[in-house]
């Protein structure tokens, strides 16, 4: 379906609004997270309250990607976005750490909605040319949020009270419905299935789940038993989904996708943005207070200058793939300068002034952002429009669950690095940046050669994991962006396989 240049921007505009605030829910409690947990008195229970959030985004994402195709993504947008705002008032209410929980996973599961069904409809309402500039807009709320959210729920938090970080989505959630209401179009749904794959449904489910579960309890001081019994679960429930999918009629996740070059690369460049790039900014602040000896304040300059390059490199590769039509050029060149910028990290002596990982960070975030949204609109053009729902949540999909297994795995390495070099005195567990600020000047220089120490094999291998995404990158076919609209029930793919 092709749009008026005014309806597109109206479109535009709604999906912007609605992907933000979904964005942003994930990244303003963050700040917000110490007072919530005093004030409902469950310190323990803490990370659940973005857990229970992360993975009830995670888990519906195959599903809603197929209901998207069968019921219409504008559908489940509105339905989702519905369900957002009631999630979000009901958070605000919380009063006590299960109900705020329980609403945060309700709040996940709507959010995943709005962001799968957002990146849907424009893919419905562009063509393959036109994709990658208005992908790269609606892309764009991830990295704003990273980059304003722990502020605003930190303000919000000091000055209004907590429970404004979730009531705050009601009046901008309440008008961007209204515009979502005439701006989204009806889309024509794929066919009505004959039967819908509950089976892999509630197996992949259920897989995912304890994969998460996995990676979360893997950080955890006490939680090996549990991780590795989640873990092994897991594997379980991956090898029965991969044996019901082979002879399901409808699979929620067609396996003959990844038959085709340009999906198989692209859903490893995905994983590659997940593992080599979401994994890390939780820590850099981390890392820079205890190695570079700064500031809380001042650690957060490196991953803001990572993520504004990702935010500027994504916005300028969208305009220029939709304007010349070649595509295969930015992720190759993204791969390259992210695979090379995180290898100089890891040669990068301690200590240095904060401007010069500053760049090379910031070098990570362009290279990122060079193909972040771009590979998502490519994928995308490779399948027939009644199932790009489908395939833009397995591309989803390979992200988050890369960001979250490699979030636990360098967490539990940066733990247990750290506990095994620290000098006499000094305990892994209750070591904060201020102690070791304080410390005599021979301490703080051992503490920063161990956390420099702990660190350089880390971004060692998120250059490698950057390095088989130029493998990936090069797989992708050569060719060049259509401007004609991808037929609703194309028998096959129309980029090069």
């Amino acid at each position: 379906m092709q749009l008026s240049p005014v309806k597109l921007r109206l479109l535009t505009t709604s999906l912007l609004t609605v992907s933000f605030l979904g964005a942003l829910d994930h990244t303003v409690v963050s700040t917000s997270l110490a007072t919530i947990s005093g004030e409902l008195g469950a310190l323990q229970l803490m990370s659940w309250v973005v857990v229970g959030y992360t993975l009830a985004s995670t888990v519906l994402l195959p599903v809603l990607g197929r209901l998207g195709d069968v019921l219409g993504a504008r559908r489940i947008f509105l339905v989702s976005l519905v369900m957002f705002l009631a999630a979000s008032l009901a958070c605000g209410f919380a009063t006590d750490i299960a109900w705020l929980i329980a609403a945060r996973v309700l709040q996940g599961m709507s959010s995943a909605g709005l962001q799968l069904m957002s990146q849907t409809i424009i893919a419905r309402v562009t063509t393959q040319r036109e994709r990658p500039r208005y992908m790269a807009i609606i892309g764009a709320a991830f990295p704003i949020a990273i980059l304003v959210g722990p502020v605003v729920g930190g303000a919000i938090t000091d000055y209004w009270g907590w429970q404004w970080v979730f009531w705050i989505n009601i009046p901008v959630g309440a008008a961007a419905f209204a515009l979502a209401l005439v701006a989204v179009p009806h889309l024509e749904p794929g066919p009505a299935p004959r039967h819908f794959d509950i089976a892999g449904s509630a197996v992949f489910t259920s897989a995912l789940v304890a994969l998460v579960l996995a990676a979360s309890w893997a950080a955890e001081r006490d939680g090996g038993p549990a991780a590795g019994s989640a873990l092994a679960a897991s594997i379980a429930g991956f090898i029965a989904f991969f044996l019901i999918e082979r002879r399901a009629p409808e699979p929620i996740i067609p396996l003959h996708f990844f038959a085709n070059r340009t999906i198989a690369a692209g859903t490893a460049l995905s994983a590659i943005i997940g593992v080599g790039f979401f994994s890390i900014t939780a820590y850099l602040p981390t890392y820079f207070q205890m190695a570079y000896r700064t500031s809380a304040t001042v650690s957060g300059l490196v991953p803001i200058a990572t993520v504004f390059g990702m935010l500027i490199s994504n916005l300028l590769t969208g305009w220029l793939a939709s304007r010349t039509g070649r595509y295969r050029i930015f992720p190759v060149g993204g791969t390259v300068l992210g695979a090379v910028a995180l290898l100089v990290m890891a040669l990068l002596p301690a200590g240095l002034q904060l401007w010069a990982p500053m760049i090379v960070m910031g070098a990570v975030g362009l290279g990122t952002g060079a193909f972040m949204s771009l590979i998502v609109a490519v994928v995308q053009g490779a399948v027939p429009a009644g199932q790009t729902g489908t395939i833009t949540a397995t591309i989803n999909l390979v992200r988050q669950v890369g960001s979250t297994v490699a979030t636990a795995v360098i967490g539990g390495v940066i733990g247990s690095g750290v506990a095994a070099f620290l000098p006499a005195g000094l305990d892994a567990s209750t070591l904060t940046p201020q102690q070791v600020h304080q410390a005599p000047p021979a301490v703080q220089a051992d503490v920063a050669q161990i956390y420099s120490s702990v660190f350089t094999p880390i971004f060692i291998a998120l250059a490698c994991a950057y390095a088989l995404g130029i493998l990936a990158a090069v797989l992708l076919p050569h060719g060049r962006l259509s401007d004609e609209p991808v037929p609703a029930h194309a028998p096959s793919e129309t980029l090069p396989a």
